[in-house]
């Protein structure tokens, strides 16, 4: 049973009342003085809370996807790692799987598209991470052989799981969905997470002797998916959004590596890396790194590209508010900077889906086939 199957929620709100009966058909003969009876009922009303928190903790996982599967809940990953000298020899991309869309004519991908599952190996960081790879129909239909998509590199937060962007935050079907209404150009989405050497919170940044996330984003990612699909080449055919932890990596590349995206939308994002026990050491005295991940810092020491970035907040509900704002007054041209700012709206899914489709839309005016 997945962690996140119907199955496993179901037995456990199965076994939830039918534990919660057996105590209220047992608890007359548990009533009694004596060390035995007192285990008795102490011992039945833990395992029925303990059934009861695993129910409820399942239903929540199900719903906003925080792991995808059992390993990833306790940190045991297989598969997802740095690779050795000898992995990193082949880089780019395999192709591990194929799932529909969730849209009308998704057994056909040139009327649905279709989304591949794909290991995803970078020459200069060796790093190799899963990720899915949503193709539009047009990809598939005559007449678009020979023509190049924009691309835009999706990310979730932290922990989440590349899942998340398919299951809970719909990503696939929301730009099938904008394509089809004509209010955004076909594109590529590239959906991963930003925990590419699990369950290290790296947060795109290059760690001395550690994974170099940064370098993997900016430079391995754009040569493994170009190498592969008929993509732009040039800063303009790129993208990249994300939220929160994912969104402070799509402002960071987009802001530090102009020459490799010409846009960044950070919903809910941080604007600086958060130190603590899942990241360990990011900079190991690095003074200038730690500056420069500061994205603040770098808007104001730090020459600013011909990048644009969308970057959301709300007046309640979010903790960023007043960092959005000082983003927003150090952007200066050439860079340019565009905002959504709700009046209210949590750190969740629910307020990202509000913002998914008009950043998709943003996104489209900012990335050019050509």
């Amino acid at each position: 049973m997945g962690l996140t199957s119907t199955t496993a929620l179901a037995t456990a709100v199965l076994a939830t009342v039918l534990l919660s009966l057996l105590v209220v058909w047992q608890w007359p003969r548990l009533s009694g003085r004596g060390w035995r009876p007192v285990v008795g009922r102490v011992g039945l009303m833990c395992a029925v809370q303990l059934l009861l928190f695993s129910s409820v903790g399942l239903a929540a996982n199900k719903t906003f996807l925080f792991y995808g599967s059992w390993a990833d809940l306790f940190g045991r990953q297989d598969g997802v790692g740095v690779l050795g000298a000898q992995a990193a020899a082949n880089p780019g991309i395999t192709v591990d799987g194929k799932q529909k869309v969730d849209v009308p004519g998704a057994g056909k991908p040139s009327i649905g598209g279709e989304v591949q599952r794909v290991s995803v190996q970078g020459q200069r960081s060796r790093i190799v991470t899963p990720a899915y790879v949503y193709l539009p129909p047009e990809y598939f239909q005559q007449g678009y052989e020979k023509k190049s998509f924009p691309v835009t590199v999706v990310l979730t937060g932290f922990p989440g799981t590349a899942e998340n962007l398919i299951k809970g935050l719909h990503y696939p079907k929301t730009a099938w969905t904008l394509s089809k209404q004509k209010k955004t150009q076909p594109m590529i989405l590239v959906m991963m997470r930003p925990t590419v050497a699990p369950p290290r919170n790296t947060q795109c940044i290059d760690i001395p002797g550690g994974p170099q996330t940064e370098t993997f984003f900016a430079d391995d990612l754009r040569k493994a998916i170009s190498g592969t699909y008929r993509v732009g080449t040039k800063p303009r055919n790129w993208g990249f959004i994300g939220d929160s932890t994912g969104g402070y990596c799509a402002l960071k590349i987009a802001l530090q590596h102009p020459e490799a995206y010409a846009a960044g939308v950070g919903l809910s994002a941080d604007y600086a890396p958060d130190v603590d026990m899942d990241s360990g050491d990011l900079f190991h005295g690095n003074k200038h790194e730690q500056n420069r991940s500061d994205l603040l810092w770098s808007l104001d020491h730090l020459p600013q590209g011909n990048s644009s970035f969308l970057v959301t907040t709300s007046h309640q509900g979010e903790s960023n508010f007043r960092a959005t704002q000082k983003f927003i007054a150090k952007v200066k041209e050439p860079a340019r900077v565009s905002s959504i700012t709700l009046a209210s709206g949590g750190h969740n899914f629910n307020t990202w889906l509000r913002e998914i489709p008009p950043s998709l839309q943003w996104l489209s005016t900012h990335l050019s086939t050509e």
